[in-house]
């Protein structure tokens, strides 16, 4: 056993999970992070990419990847800034800042007609936003059988293949001329709500998203690499992503060194748009599991409950099927509400990435555990339950 708690053979096993995810050809390397009692390892295996630039530059601490969904935290994380200095309220009407979501409609029928609605009975706060509880949000159903998930899935088209979408200002006005599936506070429908939160943000403080995230997170934190683009000078430290092509079965690339993340971020960046490393997301969740510089412990006690009642997860969907049997939702995070049999405790918090990013804080076990990938459909790998057992299994006290 070491000194911090965790077992030199549990950390062993954590070795060994990344390497067989290489091994195995699923991805060309892997980081996982464990930090408890103070102290923090890194496991790092493989490479940035298979084969081209990156190829021969080993996965390592400072190894710059996409976050995807792991943004939303640090986004609710900068709104929560702006509730304790008073410049946002959680309870207050957004329609102040944002006079595109004021009296809205709600459909009648959520799978019916558009123009079949009814008043909204209040208007959408910023807790509804943090808790996606704002009355709309990702429909998954097929084209062309419910109208308000077509006219959802239009809101982030651009004009033209090279076209990277609206402006925020315009995304904003486009959702606002569209009725709300529910009425606020009904029901957690996931995606839109942090999106929201990005525009709201940057118009309460006058600033652009990408320079508040940065003055009130990332340089409090020290977070040096975080942010929502790659300069050329840090190119090189850019995993490739990769995606499954499901008619060879082979993997293809995704997004490469010189891809979307080299561009000014666009207005889908508050979902899913950060770049970060490991070391640097390290630092964000011990911000969180402490209480320190960035948020008061009472509004990272806020940011990391579940704030879903029972009746608002019986309306809810999401993926998995049985995740409200296990999960709430707080602020940009999942909150375990029920123990595993061996693994994460009630009260953990944390969230994951469309990339293979995943991320847990522990308070019961005061343990941070991180995993990093770059490539899609990583939920069907064994390397996810595989890590999450063996952090786990490190525990030694």
């Amino acid at each position: 056993m070491t000194a911090d708690g965790f077992s030199q053979r549990g950390l062993a096993r954590v070795r060994e999970v990344l390497q067989r995810h290489v091994e195995a050809g699923h991805g060309p390397g892997a980081v996982a992070v464990l930090a408890r009692h103070g102290e923090v390892h890194i496991e790092a295996t493989g490479t940035l990419a298979f084969e081209g630039a990156g190829s021969g530059t080993p996965m390592a601490a400072d190894t710059l990847v996409r976050i995807a969904s792991m943004t939303k935290p640090v986004i609710a994380a900068c709104a929560m800034t702006l509730v304790e200095d008073r410049v946002l309220r959680l309870d207050d009407p957004v329609d102040t800042l944002l006079p595109e979501l004021a009296d809205m409609t709600v459909l009648a029928d959520p799978n019916g007609p558009m123009d079949e609605t009814v008043p909204a009975e209040r208007p959408i706060t910023l807790r509804d936003l943090l808790t996606c509880r704002l009355g709309t949000g990702a429909i998954i159903a097929e084209p062309g059988t419910v109208p308000i998930a077509d006219a959802l899935d239009a809101l982030w088209r651009g004009r033209g293949p090279d076209d990277p979408g609206p402006s925020p200002d315009e995304w904003i006005r486009r959702l606002g001329a569209l009725p709300l599936v529910c009425q606020p506070g009904e029901r957690f429908i996931y995606n839109i709500g942090p999106t929201v939160t990005g525009v709201l943000i940057a118009r309460a403080t006058g600033r652009s998203l990408e320079d508040v995230v940065r003055e009130r997170i990332c340089e409090p934190l020290g977070m040096k690499d975080t942010g929502f683009r790659v300069g050329p000078e840090s190119a090189g430290r850019l995993a490739t992503a990769y995606e499954l092509d499901e008619a060879t079965g082979e993997l293809v690339v995704e997004d490469g060194p010189d891809g979307r993340w080299r561009q000014p971020p666009t207005f889908k960046a508050p979902a899913g748009g950060l770049v970060s490393t490991p070391e640097d997301f390290l630092t964000f969740a011990s911000a969180l599991l402490h209480g320190e510089r960035i948020l008061s412990r009472p509004s990272v006690g806020l940011m990391t409950s579940d704030h879903l009642t029972p009746a608002q997860k019986a309306v809810s969907s999401f993926t998995p099927e049985w995740f409200f049997r296990e999960y709430g939702w707080g602020f940009g995070v999942s909150v375990r509400t029920r123990s595993a049999r061996f693994g994460p405790s009630v009260g953990s918090y944390g969230w994951y990435g469309k990339y293979g990013s995943y991320w847990i804080n522990d308070p019961a076990e005061d343990l941070t555990a991180v995993l990093i990938l770059q490539r899609t459909e990583w939920e069907r790998l064994p390397v996810y339950l595989g890590f999450l057992t063996a952090a786990y299994r490190a525990i030694a006290d």
